[in-house]
């Protein structure tokens, strides 16, 4: 299936029915009086998350949605039909847009959450609203409305618990496909991934986290070059990001690949750069034993890198499952932590102020 992160459609809600201009006739009864019932309200346009779609590639062949237009009011007070709603499904992490003023409508990020996109016409009025005392027998009423019509941006951002980051061939894909049941294809030329991949790691049973796998930056990425940093915004929602490093290039220094990494991710995004990152020192194995400790460290040292580093070989599986089982612990004491800040937040009542909050004498 080709991947499509983004998407553009066009959502037409439906119309309110007008309404009805009537009067009472029935035998024995002269004069009646009116009795024309109101339209029926237009059907919204809505979209829906569903864990059953991972790309936007339908709305490629399907850009227009319209719902329903509710129906007319008749005689005898009876109120039109209202028209059927219209749901659209999308995958979790589709963020809307509306393409005329750029605002963001909307963020989907659970299953079987809605968004309104699109509001339905309003229902005209019957006759029946405007008898008065001085005028027994109206004939006036009124339109339904036309319902609201927008062009929509969506874009996908897909969720994942921890993103992997670096250079082409740095062994992002080989990674991945150690540790989860992921398979990206594995070449030995750059650009090979095209397109983001999600992996399940499993660490043991109801324990277990969400890996993305990204194409491969390279110096000028936020200019357009190579495939470009359009796929960092699948990043901004990880947790952890890890930073995997050939430490056996053939031509390049492993030290400047991770500073180029660094200044496309603050060309693209202040808050992605500054995200939590860990250093994967990867391709271990190409290096003769005796001088592999020592090499990894002169990259630490020179990099003056803070955060943990833990060096590993996607092809043999050295170092993955220490890593994995490092990632959960985070992955979980991050959980509690925000669990933690939640739970006191609610002990404190949000309609004081904090000049009203006073300790007891």
């Amino acid at each position: 299936m080709k991947f499509v992160d983004e998407a553009t459609i066009e959502v037409l809600a439906g119309k309110g029915g007008d309404g009805c201009l009537s009067f009472r006739r029935e035998k024995f009864i002269p004069k009646g009086g009116p009795d024309g019932g109101d339209g029926g309200q237009g059907g919204s346009v809505y979209l829906i998350a569903s864990i059953e779609f991972n790309t936007l590639v339908d709305f490629r062949y399907r850009r227009h949605f319209r719902a329903k237009n509710g129906q007319p009011g008749m005689g005898s007070q009876c109120y039109g039909k209202g028209g059927e709603d219209l749901y659209i499904t999308v995958p979790i992490g589709t963020t809307v847009y509306d393409c005329d003023t750029d605002e963001l409508l909307g963020d989907l990020v659970r299953a079987d959450q809605t968004l309104l996109v699109a509001k339905g016409g309003l229902g005209g009025l019957g006759n029946i609203h405007f008898k008065s005392s001085v005028n027994r027998a109206p004939r006036k009423t009124t339109d339904g409305t036309i319902g609201e019509e927008r062009t929509l941006r969506l874009e996908l951002q897909v969720l994942a618990d921890v993103g992997l980051l670096g250079m082409p061939n740095a062994g992002k894909s080989t990674f991945i496909r150690a540790v989860s049941a992921a398979r990206p294809k594995v070449a030995d030329y750059p650009f090979t991934t095209l397109h983001p991949h999600l992996g399940v790691v499993k660490i043991e049973e109801h324990r277990s986290f969400v890996m993305a796998d990204i194409p491969g930056l390279i110096e000028g990425a936020a200019e357009g070059i190579g495939l470009g940093i359009k796929f960092l915004k699948h990043l901004s929602r990880t947790g952890l990001l890890l930073h995997v490093v050939d430490v056996a290039p053939l031509e390049e220094d492993p030290v400047d690949a991770v500073h180029i990494i660094e200044q496309e991710l603050g060309k693209y995004s202040d808050a992605l750069a500054e995200k939590k990152r860990w250093l994967v020192l990867n391709k271990v194995d190409l290096l003769a034993p005796e001088v592999q400790a020592q090499h990894c460290q002169a990259i630490i040292d020179r990099l003056q890198w803070q955060e943990p580093v833990f060096q590993v070989s996607a092809v043999t599986g050295q170092g993955c499952q220490e890593l994995c089982y490092q990632i959960m612990q985070y992955l979980e004491a991050a959980k509690a932590e925000y669990a933690e800040r939640e739970k006191n937040n609610l002990l404190i009542d949000p309609l004081l102020m904090d000049d009203e909050i006073s300790s007891p004498e």
